[in-house]
């Protein structure tokens, strides 16, 4: 069974033949963590933004262009093909849960099986109370476990029924810090993934004020990325391609509507924007890319500072060869210098609240938040009826 482990994900320094993405570790960088791919490639890195710093008219891959300009970061590695796509970095979620329990006995299946007779949960006398614990702990377990065979960062998803629980994320969040703590991983190699509603975004704020790194998801509108940046979230996390399929199917949306007057991609036109008011404003935040759904996508998103792309899209780049002085001079890259093409209205530059978001929130960014919610939810509560059949666990 091929099992999913998503790959956001540590140090620039590791020994690898080639760095496709990587999350720092340092709280004050929120980079992504280092994929290798099993070969001796050397790979000429230039700073994002600027050209390639191989030799003029040398031969290089598409994915070594594009990876000079941006940290490319593989949307998913599966634990079949370790040896080829070995992680440094992942994150935890439901899905992965669901993924591990249908494994045969491996450490990570021992991490749940703990997790299902720890002494706290089963003193919890409402049963859906005492699944909720179980899920926690075993979300906790499995990430120290990856955590001692990464030298990256672990990301945990935040379970998306809280997503409208300021207190109710960082209670969460606080409970896997203690289960982490537990098992000696510190809070610099942790991310915490929480949805980009208002509350998640508050609960961003508190988190971060204390020191722990946050990744918001589910951002479809720029009222959100600018929310969060205000927040210090480390990292923001922008869905092109889905935002593209809402704009062919719907309208009425005046963020998307206003892109498409241009002649622009809605999706690609959204990240654009919050990587200009990102680094107008000084914010710290990161910006990433993801739902990539072809290699355009990838060329169009030079200079952001991650792109999650499928491996397919992946190796597609790294089998097509180029020449380093050919085909790239004319995509037009993301760089800070964008700035001056952007006059922000004082709506966009106010000190967003969660009045003013949901005034601001189109009709696409609320479906679509709304349909990643439910999906998310529907995962934590698969894995919660999964654990109610196997509670307690035979092995332990």
């Amino acid at each position: 069974m091929a099992l999913s482990i998503s790959a956001p994900t540590s140090s620039p320094f590791l020994p690898a033949p080639r760095q496709v993405g990587r999350w720092s570790s340092s709280p004050s960088s929120a980079k992504p963590a280092v994929f290798s791919l099993r070969r001796p490639v050397v790979v000429a890195r230039a700073a994002a933004g600027n050209a390639p710093s191989s030799p003029a008219g040398a031969v290089v891959t598409e994915f070594d262009v594009v990876s000079s300009f941006s940290e490319i970061v593989p949307d998913t590695v599966v634990f079949d093909d370790f040896e080829k796509f070995a992680p440094t970095a992942a994150t935890v979620s439901s899905s992965l849960l669901l993924g591990i329990a249908g494994l045969p006995d491996t450490k990570f299946k021992s991490a749940i099986d703990t997790a299902l007779v720890d002494g706290e949960c089963n003193t919890m006398e409402k049963p859906g109370d005492r699944m909720s614990c179980y899920l926690t702990k075993a979300l906790g377990n499995v990430g120290a476990e990856l955590a001692h065979q990464v030298p990256g960062r672990v990301s945990t998803e935040i379970d998306a029924r809280l997503a409208y629980n300021t207190q109710g994320i960082v209670q969460r969040v606080h409970e896997l810090l203690q289960i982490y703590n537990e098992h000696d991983i510190p809070s610099e190699r942790l991310l915490f993934k929480i949805p980009a509603t208002w509350q998640g975004i508050e609960a961003s704020r508190l988190l971060e004020s204390e020191g722990t790194q946050t990744h918001l998801t589910f951002v479809y509108s720029f009222a959100q990325a600018a929310a969060a940046a205000q927040a210090g979230a480390s990292v923001v996390q922008i869905f092109v391609g889905r935002i593209r399929d809402w704009a062919k199917n719907h309208s009425g949306d005046p963020e998307i509507d206003e892109a498409l007057k241009k002649g622009e991609d809605a999706g690609l036109a959204l990240v654009k924007k919050a990587y200009v008011y990102i680094h107008k404003n000084g914010y710290k935040t990161k910006l990433m890319a993801a739902a990539v759904r072809n290699k355009q996508d990838v060329f169009s998103l030079l200079g952001i500072d991650y792109i999650i792309a499928p491996l397919k899209i992946l190796q597609s780049l790294d089998e097509s060869v180029t020449y380093s002085d050919e085909k790239y001079g004319y995509v037009q890259r993301l760089t800070p210098s964008l700035d001056k093409m952007y006059n922000f209205s004082q709506e966009e530059l106010v000190k967003w609240d969660q009045l003013s978001l949901a005034a601001a929130m189109g009709p696409a960014a609320e479906e679509l938040l709304a349909s990643g919610l439910e999906g998310y939810a529907n995962q934590a509560r698969r894995v919660e009826e999964l654990f109610a059949k196997i509670w307690p666990p035979p092995n332990v």
